[in-house]
C-alpha cells in the first residue's frame, strides 16, 4: 500500500509547484529535499527572482501585482510583453530549436500561472533595480523582463515552504533519493537514504524535480566538454544529476541540449559553489555599457549585441573559452551610475584608477600593453554622433573592428576608470529528460511513457538551447511543474 499519493523530489520552485499543484488536486504529498534546511531551496534559493510571463499591459501586472501604488503607476512605462514576443524571444535565442510543444504550453500558461502564483499568496514586484531606467522622470522597463518575486529567489523559496506547510506537505530534508522503486510496470516510490540509513518509500507517483547536472564535476567534462570542470558553481553544490540517473536507469529517454548550459560572467575569485550570504552578487551583467578583454588583451564578443537578457547566459561559456578562462570588464564614469548592485558588493575583484595606463597596468593576468591598445582602437571606432540610450537597443555602434559593438557604445574615455575580473559561471545544464509535453510524464527509450514518472524544471531536456531568456527558468519550473502535480495527482486526466 502506498505511504503518499505524490512524492515530489527536490524543493525548489519547479518542485514547490508540483507539490502545491498535487496538494490542491487531492493527493497527499511529501517532498525529499536532499539538502539540510539551512541550504534549502536547490538553484531558486540563489536566484534574483526574476520571472518572465506573457502580459498585456498595466491590468494585467495588476492582477499580478495588485499593490502596485499610484506612483509607481504614474511614474513607470511597465509596456507590454505579449504572447507573440515571448514566442520570438524563446526561438531566436535557441536558433529556433526550442520544443514547439513545450514552448507553446511556457508562453500560454506563463500569464495563468502567475495569477495561480498570486492566489496561492506569493507576492511580486517590479524590477526596478536591475530592468529600469530612469528617463524624463519615468522609469522605462526594457527587455521583456518586469516582475520579480518578492524577495528574490529566497523570498520565493521561503513562501512556498511556508504556504506548503500550511497546506499540510510534509518535507524531509538532509533526505538523499537515491533510486526509484521501478516493477518493470510502473515507478511504485524512491529509495532515500537518510542519516546513513536506507528507506523506501512508496507513492502512486513521482515528481522529479531536483535539478540538472551542473554541480557534478565529472559530467560538466563528460557532456559540456573539455574545461568546464573549471567553472565555477553559481547555485546549489546539490544539483549533481541524481534525479536525471535514477531516470536513465530505469530506462528514461534524454532529451534536449546536453552539450549545453546556462552559464554568466562570475566574479573570477568566487568560491566553487554559490555562496548563500552573498547570493547572485558574484554575477557580473553590466557588460553592455563597457567593454571585456581577454588575457590577450583582445575583445572577443559584442557585448552590446543585445539586451543583457538575451546575451548573459551565453557569455559565460565565451569567457570559459579564453585563454585562462578570465576576461576583464572595463568602464569609465559615464556609466558607472547604470552599474547593477553586484558591483557595488564587498565580495568582487576589482580595479580603479585615474588613467588608461594606470588601469591596464593593474590588469592581472592580461597582456597589458595589448589591452591599452586595444581600448584605444575600439575608442577611435566608436560612433559619436548617435545618442546613447540604455532603455533601447539605441544602435550607437563601433565600425573596422574584428568584434563590433552593436549598441551602447561609448568611448571609454573619461575617468576614473573601473575594471572587474569574471571567469565563468555555471546556472544550469539544458539537457535532461524526455517528456510529454501534455502532462510532464518521462518517456522511455522507446518513446513510450513510463507510467507513475513525471519531471519539471532544470532536469526537463527539450526547452533550451545553446542560450536562455533571462527571468525563463523561474517561468519554467513553475509553469511544468503545476502540470506535473496535477498530472501526477490525476495520472489520465
Amino acid at each position: 500500500m502506498p505511504n503518499w499519493d505524490v512524492v515530489v523530489v527536490g524543493a525548489g520552485n519547479a518542485a514547490f509547484s508540483a507539490a502545491l499543484s498535487a496538494q490542491e488536486n487531492g493527493a497527499s504529498v511529501l517532498m525529499l529535499e536532499r539538502a539540510p534546511k539551512d541550504e534549502d531551496g536547490g538553484n531558486s534559493r540563489f536566484t534574483a527572482g526574476a520571472i518572465r510571463f506573457a502580459y498585456r499591459g498595466l491590468d494585467d501586472l495588476r492582477a499580478v501585482m495588485p499593490d502596485l501604488s499610484a506612483d509607481e503607476i504614474a511614474t513607470t512605462d511597465f509596456g507590454s510583453y505579449d504572447e507573440s514576443q515571448f514566442f520570438d524571444d524563446m526561438f531566436r535565442v535557441t536558433n529556433f530549436r526550442t520544443d514547439p510543444d513545450l514552448c507553446e504550453t511556457l508562453v500560454t500558461k506563463s500569464f495563468e500561472t502567475m495569477r495561480w502564483f498570486q492566489e496561492l499568496g506569493i507576492r511580486f514586484v517590479p524590477i526596478y533595480g536591475r530592468q529600469a531606467f530612469k528617463s524624463n522622470g519615468r522609469f522605462k522597463f526594457w527587455g521583456g523582463l518586469t516582475v520579480e518575486a518578492w524577495g528574490g529567489g529566497p523570498g520565493l523559496v521561503d513562501r512556498q515552504t511556508e504556504i506548503a506547510g500550511k497546506r499540510g506537505i510534509e518535507i524531509r530534508y538532509a533526505t538523499r533519493a537515491v533510486s526509484l522503486i521501478y516493477d518493470g510496470d510502473a515507478v511504485r516510490g524512491v529509495r532515500v537514504k537518510h542519516n546513513g540509513a536506507y528507506e523506501d518509500i512508496h507513492a502512486k507517483s513521482v515528481v522529479l524535480a531536483c535539478g540538472g547536472f551542473q554541480s557534478n564535476t565529472e559530467w560538466r567534462s563528460r557532456y559540456l566538454g573539455a574545461g568546464w570542470e573549471l567553472a565555477k558553481v553559481r547555485g546549489t553544490r546539490f544539483n549533481t544529476g541524481d534525479g536525471i540517473r535514477m531516470a536513465i536507469d530505469i530506462g528514461a529517454s534524454t532529451s534536449g541540449n546536453w552539450s549545453g548550459c546556462h552559464a554568466v560572467g562570475w566574479d573570477f575569485n568566487a568560491p566553487e559553489f554559490g555562496d548563500l550570504a552573498v547570493g547572485d552578487g558574484f554575477q557580473k551583467h553590466s557588460y553592455p555599457f563597457g567593454i571585456m578583454v581577454n588575457a590577450k588583451g583582445e575583445r572577443f564578443v559584442d557585448e552590446g549585441l543585445d539586451f543583457r537578457n538575451y546575451t548573459y547566459a551565453k557569455y559565460g561559456r565565451a569567457i570559459l573559452e579564453q585563454p585562462g578562462q578570465l576576461a576583464w570588464q572595463i568602464f569609465d564614469s559615464k556609466v558607472v551610475h547604470l552599474l547593477r548592485d553586484e558591483y557595488r558588493t564587498r565580495n568582487v575583484t576589482k580595479v580603479t584608477a585615474n588613467t588608461l595606463e594606470e588601469l591596464c597596468a593593474k590588469l592581472e593576468g592580461v597582456d597589458q600593453a595589448n589591452a591599452l591598445k586595444e581600448i584605444n582602437k575600439y575608442n577611435e571606432s566608436v560612433d559619436t554622433v548617435t545618442k546613447f540610450d540604455a532603455n533601447i537597443k539605441d544602435g550607437k555602434s563601433t565600425s573596422g573592428l574584428p568584434v563590433n559593438k552593436t549598441n551602447w557604445a561609448n568611448r571609454i574615455d573619461e575617468g576614473p576608470f573601473e575594471a572587474y575580473q569574471v571567469g565563468c559561471g555555471i546556472t544550469f545544464t539544458f539537457g535532461g529528460l524526455r517528456v510529454d509535453p501534455k502532462n510532464m510524464q518521462v518517456m522511455d527509450t522507446d518513446l513510450n511513457p513510463i507510467p507513475g514518472l513525471y519531471t519539471a524544471g532544470e532536469m526537463m531536456g527539450g526547452l533550451f538551447f545553446f542560450n536562455y531568456p533571462g527571468g525563463t527558468g523561474l517561468m519554467s519550473g513553475a509553469v511544468f511543474g503545476r502540470l506535473a502535480g496535477h498530472s501526477a495527482a490525476k495520472p489520465g486526466e
